[in-house]
């Protein structure tokens, strides 16, 4: 547990200096050490045993046999790393890479970066990247798709979102954003885009999803599995989305900028409300997971938004406070909790 803690300690303790900015060196060092912590580590997480399963499946194979087992980039990467060496451990540090650089690139770009990281650290870092690698990964590479949409780089959303699709197809679900950027008066610039992004979306669809819908269908709804905590998890974003949506003029966001964010809040209440109307919370819970980074979109603004005239100061410490509650809590009270316990790492002496 002292990993954890530490970890977060250091993130908490920069946070609460205020600083609006990530030096270029403090921002390798961190991303050496994510990718060491969520890279390295030994039998930590609730899906281990079945990430290791895919290196044990994939030692001998052809090289093409393997991307019937599972998505097309995580197939390729348990290849490499049971035929050329590094096994599962080679797998988790490319994606804890991976998951690395989209979070600290988004961070980056927030008003108070060491806040946003400070809240990402408990469930965003600790929880899924290093509990659902393939997800974890696909949500490092939806930040840059966001920084991508936020700039108008529509191509570059695409072809991010594209990239995460290979690691876990649920991802496609974020395929629906550019149209929040959509005017109320169509010209012809704004249909050719429109056409485009439903030519991409259905692209992308039939050469992934449709081949394994049947899969998705019976291992999600069909089967109406359940996930433990899911209405916690899903309360986390649904809060700042809440707040987003009910005081969106007081961020002093750009058209574009809130019409994105808007739709993911929206996003967000409508996965609360389908916890309750859909049959398998696991579906919700699993599609929810993409909507994490509100959390650290509105909560590194709130500060500076000054909700219930609370100054920015206090704003920062409350936050940093409640990330720590949400950390404890998991650890001591999540059901899984215990694959997380004790932190192990091929680095470590013990």
């Amino acid at each position: 547990m002292l990993p954890y803690l530490l970890s977060w300690g250091v993130l908490a303790s920069a946070g609460l200096g205020n600083a609006r900015r990530i030096p270029g060196s403090t921002l390798l060092a961190l991303g050496a050490f994510l990718t060491l912590l969520i890279g390295l580590r030994l039998e930590v997480g609730g899906d281990w045993f079945t990430y290791s399963g895919y290196i044990d499946r994939s030692f001998g194979l052809p090289f093409a046999a393997v991307f019937l087992e599972t998505e097309l980039g995580y197939g390729l990467l348990n290849w490499f790393g049971a035929n050329w060496g590094g096994s599962v451990f080679f797998v988790n540090t490319i994606c804890g890479l991976v998951f690395s650089i989209g979070l600290l690139l988004f961070c980056r770009a927030q008003p108070r970066p060491w806040l946003a990281l400070c809240l990402a650290f408990p469930y965003l870092v600790t929880v899924v990247a290093m509990g659902y690698s393939r997800q974890g990964v696909a949500i490092g590479l939806e930040m840059l798709a966001l920084l991508a949409l936020q700039n108008n780089k529509l191509l570059r959303f695409w072809g991010w979102i594209a990239l995460a699709a290979t690691f876990h197809r649920t991802v496609l679900v974020l395929l629906v954003l550019p149209a929040s950027t959509l005017s109320g008066s169509l010209r012809f610039s704004q249909l050719i885009r429109l056409g485009l992004l439903a030519g991409a979306a259905y692209g992308l669809y039939s050469a992934v999803i449709a081949p394994d819908l049947d899969y998705y269908v019976q291992g999600y709804l069909e089967a109406e599995y359940q996930s433990q905590g899911a209405l916690i998890r899903v309360a986390l974003t649904t809060l700042p989305a809440v707040a987003f949506l009910l005081n969106r003029r007081r961020f002093q966001l750009i058209p574009d900028v809130q019409s994105i964010w808007t739709l993911l809040s929206l996003m967000a209440v409508a996965a609360a409300i389908g916890l309750f109307t859909v049959a398998s919370s696991t579906a919700v819970d699993r599609l929810a997971l993409y909507l994490i980074p509100l959390q650290l979109f509105v909560g590194s603004r709130v500060p500076d938004a000054r909700l219930f005239g609370i100054p920015p100061g206090t704003w920062n410490q409350l936050l940093i406070l409640f990330s720590l509650a949400v950390l404890l809590v998991w650890l001591f009270f999540a059901g899984h909790s215990h694959a997380w316990l004790p932190y192990r790492n091929l680095l470590l002496p013990f």
